[in-house]
């Protein structure tokens, strides 16, 4: 028995220290990060921006893959039960958060599957409509659809996108209730927009800053709790009368849980030099939205802010009793 305990601890001491080497080494290969929403949409723009940069830093390439479905929780579950090396990471917004209570039953266990990395940027949303919509202001608007609440459409992106958050918020501020049309992505639901088959939408300005700037859409506000530099003329929210409507679609990085803390700790640091680069900060700035800042960058606020945020949606999701499954 003594010597099969030795045994058993010389293997162990062993497999510890070929992850420490293979930590110490990282990264020796090339690293993939899953966005889980469809190609061109404006988490996966956030995601491609950042993983060009880490990829400078860290001497490989991060490919960027795009796992879609399920409001984001295929990716997050393909995440969550990759092999914990730091070669598979996940680049998630706020719907990290919210698919804790719009799942009713997920395949993984949202704050205990992964390892933080660091937060991204927090994009803040606008309210919009199509172009040729009658209300020329948010007052006005809200008045028209409380008025026109069994015609007026809301565009979302699925269930569990920013869009569909977003929407669900202003419904619940406004305490009217409207009909939603559901889409395959963000792109599918900005065409019909366009288009002039739907009405109303509540997006990132990762996704609605060319269209509001080439006028093809009408913009109402912006749900920051200050004016965007990139539309000095387009009021708050709370300036336009919603009091306290502020939405923000955050994004971090996750590992799957057991990634070493040498892997996480380089991954950050990595994350926060990238978030300095100049091309980053001038695309984001484009984009309508900053880097997150080296304090916010890290393991411990990527995890407080999750917490957070499933506390504060929680409510709002069974307030409106609607899930995903």
């Amino acid at each position: 028995m003594k010597i099969l305990n030795a045994l058993l601890s010389a293997a162990a001491a062993v497999s510890l220290f070929a992850v420490s080497a293979s930590a110490q080494t990282y990264p020796e290969r090339t690293i993939t990060m899953v966005v889980p929403f469809s190609a061109g949409g404006p988490t996966d723009t956030v995601a491609r921006l950042v993983a060009e940069s880490m990829s400078k830093d860290l001497g490989q390439q991060i490919i960027v893959e795009n796992v879609g479905g399920a409001g984001g929780t295929l990716g997050a579950g393909r995440v969550a039960q990759a092999e914990p090396d730091g070669y598979t990471l996940l680049l998630h917004h706020i719907g990290m958060a919210t698919s804790a209570t719009l799942y009713r039953k997920l395949a993984y266990d949202t704050l205990n599957a992964f390892e933080y990395v660091g937060l991204v940027t927090e994009v803040p949303m606008t309210i919009v409509a199509r172009k040729d919509f009658e209300p020329t202001d948010l007052k006005s608007l809200i008045e028209h659809v409380k008025a026109n609440k069994d015609t007026v459409t809301v565009a979302n992106a699925g269930i569990g996108a920013a869009s569909h958050l977003c929407g669900m918020m202003f419904m619940s501020a406004i305490e009217t209730p409207l009909t939603t049309v559901p889409y395959k992505g963000t792109g599918p639901a900005m065409t019909d927009l366009l288009g002039g088959q739907v009405d109303i939408m509540c997006d990132q300005t990762t996704n609605t800053t060319k269209q509001i700037q080439g006028g093809t859409i009408k913009a109402y506000a912006v749900t920051s709790p200050e004016r965007l530099k990139i539309f000095p003329d387009l009021p708050t929210a709370e300036e336009a009368g919603l009091s306290g409507f502020q939405v923000g679609i955050w994004h971090g990085v996750y590992a799957p849980k057991g990634t070493p803390a040498e892997v996480t700790d380089r991954l950050s640091k990595s994350l926060q030099k990238a978030l300095k680069d100049e091309n980053v900060v001038a695309r984001f700035g484009e984009l309508g939205t900053e880097p997150s800042s080296d304090a916010d960058a890290t393991p411990a606020a990527l995890k407080a802010k999750l917490e957070s945020e499933i506390a504060r949606w929680k409510p709002v999701i069974e307030a409106a009793g609607q899930y995903a499954d």
